[in-house]
């Protein structure tokens, strides 16, 4: 089977791989659409681990099911999460199961841009779903970011009625956005510095420019964004830092103005089973326009146009990888 095979944003290389055979309790999809994520193009963490398959936003159809697997038959469309927790840890049972050892150790083989996709029998159990007849492969790609969208504004704990502003209009930001409107915020307001992205917020529904927000989301890995954010957030309000900056960055937080003022900092992520299982059920419903965030798609075979696309950020929002063309 063919495979993308990443060594570094400028060298995805289309290789051949045996199809995966599958043991008991397991499943082999063929992927019908995978999406590139913006974390799929973070060089300074992906290059330590090249040359690897990536994708982790990928839809397909069974195609071949292990003995004794339950629940999934031939001809199934799903959506599989790559990452799932154990569900018994001390971290699951406090609801962090983002940070469980299994789900930093779980995976799907080789990856979401490959032909096929062998599903483990964990991810089976806790991370394979059925996609509704109103989730179309394309749509059911934004299951896993929306989901961590999702579980991000849980954390930070928003409510109806607040303000929120947000720095970066790429996918994340823009699914903050839909989110919190379709979740009654007040005011939802964008900032970005690429003029492409800042119209496509506006199209989507941001508001203009406001004052102090209740709720600051940080979606971009600038630290200029991370500081701004910090001036950016209003008493009682809470920072959610979505996005990571590279590794040994530090921030000045002012522990005095945030400690008087109320201010909360918090952070997400990935997202957990419950967390995709309601963003299947939000999509289901067609509430927020996710397939107006395609602006490209691209076949396996010509995947490096597509992380040249995500990795340059111009005039591009959301790529999705096909099997062909």
């Amino acid at each position: 089977m063919k495979v993308a095979m990443y060594y570094n944003n400028s060298d995805v290389r289309i290789e051949e791989m045996p199809k995966p055979a599958i043991k008991a309790g397991e499943l082999l999809m063929e992927m019908k659409a995978s999406g590139i994520c913006g974390s799929d193009v973070m060089e300074w963490y992906r290059v330590k681990k090249a040359p690897l398959v990536l994708g982790h936003e990928a839809t397909g159809q069974v195609v071949e099911v292990g003995e004794g697997t339950k629940g999934f038959k031939i001809g199934d469309r799903i959506f599989v999460s790559h990452h799932v927790p154990c569900n018994i840890c001390r971290f699951c049972l406090a609801g962090h199961q983002t940070v469980c050892e299994t789900l930093h150790t779980t995976n799907f083989y080789p990856g979401g841009f490959s032909e096929y996709i062998r599903v483990p029998a964990i991810n089976v159990e806790r991370g394979a779903f059925l996609l509704p007849e109103t989730i179309f492969y394309e749509e059911g790609t934004f299951i896993e970011p929306l989901a961590c969208v999702m579980r991000g504004q849980r954390q930070a704990q928003f409510k109806p009625g607040q303000n929120v502003l947000i720095f970066g209009a790429g996918i994340s930001g823009l699914l903050h956005l839909l989110l919190a409107k379709a979740s009654g915020a007040a005011k939802v307001s964008v900032i970005d510095i690429d003029p492409y992205r800042l119209n496509k917020a506006r199209d989507f529904g941001a508001d203009q420019k406001q004052g102090l927000a209740d709720l600051v989301i940080v979606c971009t890995s600038s630290l200029a964004a991370f500081n701004q954010a910090l001036d950016s957030v209003d008493r009682g309000g809470t920072i959610l830092f979505f996005a990571p900056t590279e590794p040994g960055i530090k921030l000045p937080v002012p522990v005095n103005d945030f400690w008087r003022n109320s201010i909360t900092i918090t952070h997400s992520y990935g997202a957990s089973p419950q967390d995709l299982a309601d963003a299947i059920k939000l999509l289901a419903k067609d509430s927020l326009p996710v397939k107006k965030l395609i602006t490209h798609r691209v076949s396996l075979k010509d995947i490096g146009r597509g992380f040249q696309l995500v990795a340059g950020a111009k005039d591009c929002l959301k790529v999705i990888v096909k099997p062909q063309d």
